[in-house]
């Protein structure tokens, strides 16, 4: 996250050309602790999307391996097929050789042989469609075999490039958290926030009936856990993974990715809003659960805690419904 790194040495020089410059002045005073939390927000709203992007790659890794699977066990049954079918023909051409399939042919133009040229024609006849026939399934056996396995193999290599690009995602991010935990140091004495008192997070769900209601509870016991990216529980949630835990709770699925979601869920107006909606805001980098009274619970950014809190605090890009 070049911006974090060009802040990190933006401090350190400025230190240093205060020195350097004006030994006798008074020396910057360091970025006051608003200052930092302003820098930090905006960091973390760029950590966030670069979180939410990693989502969708692990998600689309996901259909892909699921692909992969319904391949393989479609490729099977067909490698079955195509070697019974090579079976076939070698049976054909062993049970014409055994018969004198040739010779019953020249049999037909000898002197003699007009009694039984009917008979004769029929069992040619049908002998010749019998081996078509086999030949025809044993090709076609082939040829979707042949497709499949190009699919698969377009498919493998697909998700092995993602899984680097995953991997290569997965080392930026962690990077970038360092940088911004060290940010937070500056700010607040600590890198991340301390785990709230449990009287803190014993705050009592609304009673609602159904899966909502099943989503809320979720939520509610998850305040007070950290904000871990790519996680999506028990012990720590980004925020798409919060509200795709919350409803696989209720037995729904969402996928773990903010856009995702968005295409997912049923799009409706913010005075149709009731608990267990979800809340998306602008650019769709960030969503959390509305749990009535104007407010949401959400995993806000690297370093802090779920929390509950009111929905406006930042530009809504609008509101879903899962279905």
């Amino acid at each position: 996250m070049s911006s974090l790194r060009n802040l990190l040495r933006t401090l350190t020089v400025a230190g240093m050309s205060a020195t350097l410059i004006v030994p006798t002045a008074v020396a910057h005073a360091e970025p006051s602790p608003a200052d930092l939390t302003g820098r930090i927000e905006t960091s973390s709203a760029e950590l966030e999307r670069i979180v939410e992007s990693y989502n969708k790659l692990s998600e689309e890794i996901k259909t892909n391996k699921a692909a992969v699977a319904r391949l393989q066990a479609r490729i099977g049954p067909l490698e079955q097929q195509a070697e019974q079918s090579r079976a076939d023909v070698a049976e054909l051409a062993t049970t014409a050789y055994k018969s004198g399939g040739l010779r019953t042919a020249d049999a037909l133009l000898r002197p003699g042989g007009s009694a039984a040229l009917l008979d004769r024609l029929g069992a040619l006849d049908q002998l010749t469609r019998q081996r078509q026939d086999r030949i025809s399934g044993f090709t076609d056996n082939q040829r979707r075999l042949l497709d499949e396995k190009v699919r698969l193999d377009a498919t493998l290599a697909r998700q092995a490039a993602q899984a680097r690009e995953l991997a290569a995602g997965k080392r930026r991010i962690e990077n970038d958290l360092a940088e911004l935990y060290e940010l937070r140091r500056q700010a607040y004495g600590a890198a991340t926030e301390q785990p709230a008192p449990k009287a803190a997070t014993a705050e009592k769900a609304p009673a609602l009936a159904g899966d909502a209601g099943t989503a809320v509870r979720y939520a509610y016991g998850a305040i007070g856990k950290p904000y871990r990216w790519a996680a999506d529980g028990p012990d720590g949630y980004d925020c798409s993974g919060l509200t795709s835990a919350a409803w696989r709770a209720a037995g729904k699925s969402l996928p773990h990715n903010t856009r995702m979601q968005w295409s997912a869920v049923a799009h409706i107006g913010r005075g149709d809003l009731r608990p267990g909606d979800l809340v998306f805001y602008s650019g769709l980098g960030h969503v959390g659960l509305y749990v009535g009274g104007n407010q949401v619970i959400d995993a806000p950014s690297a370093g802090r805690n779920v929390l509950k809190r009111g929905m406006n605090m930042m530009p809504i890009q609008g509101y879903g419904r899962v279905h």
